[in-house]
């Protein structure tokens, strides 16, 4: 597919919210879907440098977050029918300077299917930690791992 990445326009917030929220919903299911909320997307990519991914018909089929100062993906998420297309790794390949810049993010453990999706794409497990929604591992892309 023809993946079409792009920056993040104010008429995107409620669809990204939304994508952001159902996902959330249906992939952590250890987690009470009530502690999630439309209002997150707002509070918890504030400052950061938000891509969208749209699909060749225009749809958005997910986004990608970055705290920019500390090449930190805080986020992620594309929706569960664009999975497994190439829409995820558009959104890694459109990171500066991809693959040629270390990046790192947080990857919670209970999520075996994101897990495997970034090892796959060149990052290795490099730290562990805990979080309200549970264990999770650091996971770091060096450009010497895909060499």
């Amino acid at each position: 597919m023809n993946w079409k990445i792009r920056p993040n326009r104010p008429e995107d917030t409620i669809k990204l919210a939304e994508i952001y929220l159902s996902v959330r919903r249906q992939t952590f299911t250890w987690v009470d879907p009530g502690k999630f909320h439309r209002e997150d997307f707002a509070a918890h990519t504030n400052g950061e440098v938000v891509s969208v991914c749209e699909a060749p018909d225009g749809r958005i089929a997910g986004f990608i977050s970055i705290w920019a100062a500390d090449d930190f993906i805080h986020m992620l998420y594309v929706l569960p029918e664009f999975q497994g297309k190439g829409a995820g790794a558009a959104l890694l390949q459109s990171l500066p300077a991809w693959p040629r810049h270390t990046y790192r993010l947080k990857c919670l453990v209970n999520n075996s299917h994101a897990k495997a999706f970034y090892l796959a794409h060149g990052f290795q497990v490099t730290g562990r930690g805990a979080s309200t929604e549970g264990d999770y591992e650091e996971l770091s892309f060096t450009p010497a791992a895909t060499e």
